[in-house]
């Protein structure tokens, strides 16, 4: 049975090297077969020695264990194994006392930073929704497929997937769900054989995501970067523009990012653990849109100078936040190589700042 004071890691799994310690408890509890028990044993802190095991030191092992593991697993004499040098028990609540106070500023700087993000990112949001939510009278309200056809991608065969080639193979995963191409890097599939006319994309292409890979993925859309690079793979649909019909490419991008359009195609859509829509589904959401291609650009610019905005604070406050981490990082590190003299106010002023 579990007690205060224990420590918990996560031995496999995606939380694997994951350290807990527990509080007070409410009652009887046990755990799962994907943690491990340490009970600090008589004259040893168990904070102390629940630090230690958060420290970059034990982190190192489970990084060896899980770089190249197809399954990671850390088995408990990985762990006894682990060194552990235990100083004198007033050594150890003093080490336990500046830590203690110096990760309540970060984390209080943490969640600061964090609101700020929040922030950054609602105000993009709310200025967005309230653009097409609130539509001038003189705008129309049509379904999609009045405006552009939408066609399938095409089902390139897996033998042929390759971690190298001329030529991207679109999927799901290369779409943010607030939109906009995203480079998988190390991850992404490339496509080495035979492809049939129809299906190399050119710059400016306008896609659209028919499965919800991830939550808030359905409905999200990209604007092809580049021509001749990237492929038309399936479940992804291809907008193709009616002739006559009033559209502009990035107008409609920040049109399909709203809450209400989101909504519609998720409520079109069929599939309980993923949902999916096809350009049928698609064609039948109403979207409200000025006739004037001007007026489109012009909201659209607007739009993306607002984007660019929130994006360039999500970098600063991003930055803000791993510098935090990293701090966290450096003091464990000195709290256990007896370096650690004293609470860091400066460095974490000068991390949060």
């Amino acid at each position: 049975m579990l007690e205060s004071d224990d420590i918990l890691i996560c031995k496999d799994g995606a939380g694997i090297g994951k350290v807990g310690i527990v509080g007070k408890l409410p009652g009887p509890a046990t755990i799962n077969s994907s943690l491990l028990l340490i009970r600090a044993a008589k004259g040893v802190h168990p904070k102390f020695l629940y630090y230690d095991l958060c420290s970059p030191s034990f982190q190192k092992i489970v990084q060896d264990k899980i770089d190249g593991a197809t399954t990671p697993h850390l088995y408990q004499r990985e762990i006894r194994q682990f060194p552990i040098p235990i100083p004198p028990l007033p050594e150890q609540k003093r080490i336990v006392a500046i830590l203690d106070d110096a990760f309540a500023g970060i984390a209080a700087a943490t969640a600061n930073v964090e609101k700020n993000l929040a922030n950054a990112r609602e105000l993009f949001e709310t200025h967005l929704n309230s653009t097409f939510d609130v539509a001038p009278d003189h705008w129309t309200q049509k379904p999609m497929r009045s405006l552009v056809q939408i066609k399938h991608g095409f089902a390139f065969k897996s033998e042929y997937f390759t971690d190298a080639g001329s030529y991207v193979l679109l999927t799901p995963g290369n779409f943010y769900e607030g939109g906009g191409y995203r480079d998988r890097g190390g991850k992404q599939k490339f496509y080495v054989g035979e492809v049939p006319d129809g299906f190399v994309l050119g710059k400016g292409a306008f896609l659209i995501a028919m499965t919800e890979q991830a939550p808030g993925l359905l409905g999200s859309s990209i604007i092809v970067p580049e021509s001749d690079k990237f492929l038309h793979n399936q479940r992804l649909g291809l907008v193709c523009v009616r002739p006559g019909a009033p559209w502009c490419n990035e107008f409609f991008f920040h049109a399909f990012n709203t809450r209400r359009f989101r909504l519609a195609v998720h409520d079109g859509a069929s599939g309980v653990k993923v949902r999916h829509t096809s350009p049928d589904k698609l064609g039948l959401v109403e979207v409200s849109f000025p006739e004037s291609i001007k007026e489109q650009q012009s909201i659209a610019e607007n739009l993306d100078a607002l984007l660019d905005e929130t994006r360039r604070l999500a970098g600063i406050y991003n930055q803000k936040l791993l510098r935090l981490a990293e701090l966290k990082q450096a003091i464990l590190q000195k709290a256990f190589s007896g370096e650690l003299t004293g609470l860091p106010e400066e460095a974490l002023q000068e991390a949060a700042a």
